[in-house]
């Protein structure tokens, strides 16, 4: 290790001597030698004279020149550090590469441009389970979050008091029907009588209208047990449709009446789609598209919508436009759409939000660069172009729709044209580059 650090050392020191050594012989013949002037001395522009330093370097180190001044050796290995500072310093500079960069070329293609709208998902369906009689829940036989069919029961009520109402209702019932019997027979007893004039024609009719008011009576009581019926039926509190549970908002041993909600069951196969367009984008959307409106429904540019939810993947199954709302919202200028799309396996559910997405129109000819290659600033955007010489040049661009990964330029460019698409910001105008091809990922629809 030793030799390793002494050996260069010595080397260097060997040169400067060297130098040292010709400097003197050149000054002894009178040799201009200007100090201070950042160009090569006048002594060492010969080959000759370079070689001949090179060799009274070499002699120094095999002992032919004597070494008559230890303190010399020490400036001159001080001397030595400086000149191999300098030229580390000149190599690390001539050993920089031209920088390397991924380019992309301007594709020129026909693109169709879609509009997005934000949407809120809610059920086609949304039903309150509501008890119609009050009392003490006592069971609950549904799961929480489940799919529940029409008619299950959710909820049961304590069914005693109801049940007592009905026998009460089914005993007078048959009281009413006796004091019916009792009246018809009456009737039927004294009409022969009257019309012999062997009682009084009022009390044949007295008899008459007490069989009528039993009669009558007899309807009351009936209707009192199917309302008892009813009632003890209520207390199995059933869903109104086809869809998912949510979470019960009771608890076993709760008094609930009519007011209260005790669940919330929404169908969701299909599932609706809520957004707002702006009055122009309506008029439009009517003026495209070439089906014709019927009822209260909307032709929407003649396109079957595409959902993307939140995470931007792409809802695979498409929806389809169900109604437009009555009227502009005065206050946002925008009117509301209804969309519907099929939701088997109920992966969407209601309160989701997503974004609706439709093809609106057809851009001829669109200039198409990846969206990595353009960079923007302050409302402005740029993108750096290789030139056929491999230079740099910063170009401002004016940027239109998104379609996938890619950006359509509306102007700054050219088909054809060599875009960097990575390291932007590390490139200045003018700058000299090697290129190679971009490995992107297909972009666009």
């Amino acid at each position: 290790m030793v030799m390793l650090v002494i050996l260069p050392t010595m080397v260097g020191a060997a040169i400067v001597v060297a130098v040292v050594a010709h400097i003197r012989r050149s000054r002894e013949n009178k040799e201009p030698i200007q100090l201070g002037v950042r160009q090569e001395a006048p002594f060492l522009r010969t080959r000759d004279q370079k070689e001949e330093i090179v060799n009274y370097a070499t002699c120094f180190l095999i002992g032919d020149v004597p070494r008559q001044r230890t303190g010399a050796v020490f400036l001159v290995v001080a001397a030595l550090g400086i000149v191999v500072s300098g030229c580390s310093k000149s190599q690390a500079t001539a050993a920089m590469s031209v920088p390397e960069v991924e380019v992309a070329t301007v594709e020129q293609r026909d693109v169709p441009v879609f509009n997005e709208w934000v949407a809120t998902l809610d059920g086609y369906v949304n039903a309150q389970i509501r008890p119609q009689v009050s009392g003490y829940i006592i069971r609950q036989n549904y799961t929480e979050g489940s799919l529940v069919r029409k008619s299950q029961v959710l909820f049961e009520i304590d069914p005693r008091p109801f049940t007592a109402a009905l026998d009460r209702a089914k005993g007078d019932l048959a009281q009413s029907q006796a004091q019916l019997g009792k009246s018809t027979l009456d009737v039927e007893r004294d009409t022969p009588l009257a019309e012999a004039r062997a009682i009084a024609k009022s009390q044949l009719d007295n008899e008459v209208q007490a069989k009528l008011g039993a009669q009558a009576a007899v309807e009351s009581a009936k209707a009192a047990v199917e309302q008892a019926e009813l009632n003890l039926e209520w207390t199995k509190v059933t869903s109104l449709v086809d869809g998912i549970a949510g979470i019960a908002q009771v608890q076993i041993g709760n008094l609930v009446g009519a007011n209260s909600v005790l669940t919330s069951v929404s169908q969701v196969d299909p599932i609706k789609a809520f957004f707002p367009i702006s009055e122009h984008e309506y008029v439009l959307a009517q003026r495209k598209s070439s089906a014709i409106s019927s009822g209260h429904t909307i032709s929407f540019f003649g396109s079957a919508l595409d959902l993307i939810l939140t995470d931007g993947s792409l809802y695979p199954r498409k929806g389809k436009i169900l109604l437009a709302d009555r009227q502009v919202d005065p206050n946002t200028g925008t009117i509301r759409i209804v969309a519907a799309f099929p939701n088997p396996g109920n992966i969407l559910r209601p309160g989701q939000y997503g974004r609706v997405r439709v093809e609106t129109s057809m851009k001829k000819g669109a200039l198409l660069l990846p969206q990595s290659a353009v960079a923007q600033s302050q409302g402005s955007y740029q993108v750096a172009v290789v030139g056929s010489d491999h230079k740099v040049s910063m170009r401002a661009v004016k940027t239109g729709e998104t379609v996938g990964t890619m950006w359509v330029i509306d102007e700054g460019l050219k088909p054809g044209e060599q875009v960097v698409v990575e390291g932007l910001q590390n490139l200045r105008e003018g700058t000299l580059v090697t290129s190679k091809p971009a490995h992107l990922s297909a972009g666009g629809n």
